[in-house]
């Protein structure tokens, strides 16, 4: 019974995605002929927030912080990419925490 159940279930997710997928090719228009039209400006700047990001929760991760307050703080780069980044430098003190001490 539950094997119909579950096979019954993921026919209607299936279902559900064909029917959301794109019908013509008409649906993907780009204004712009050039690169930047087709968001490789977008994969550059993505590509430049994310090793901002991991040089962030590098030096959370890096820091003598409690492990609560490392977690939180990873949480809200990871979370809020930009506007984490800036509230850690800003809000931080992270001149208070800048040495590393491993846990017993």
């Amino acid at each position: 019974m539950t094997n119909f159940f579950l096979s019954a279930v993921l026919c209607q997710l299936m279902a559900a995605l064909v029917f959301a997928a794109p019908v013509a090719q008409d649906a993907v228009k780009v204004a712009n002929k050039d690169a930047i039209g087709y968001g490789a400006g977008g994969g550059f700047i993505g590509v430049v927030v994310l090793i901002l990001d991991i040089i962030t929760i590098v030096e959370i991760l890096k820091s003598n912080r409690p492990p609560l307050s490392k977690l939180l703080w990873s949480l809200v780069v990871f979370f809020f990419p930009i506007i984490g980044m800036i509230i850690y430098y800003l809000f931080s003190n992270r001149h208070a925490h800048n040495t590393y001490e491993p846990l017993p």
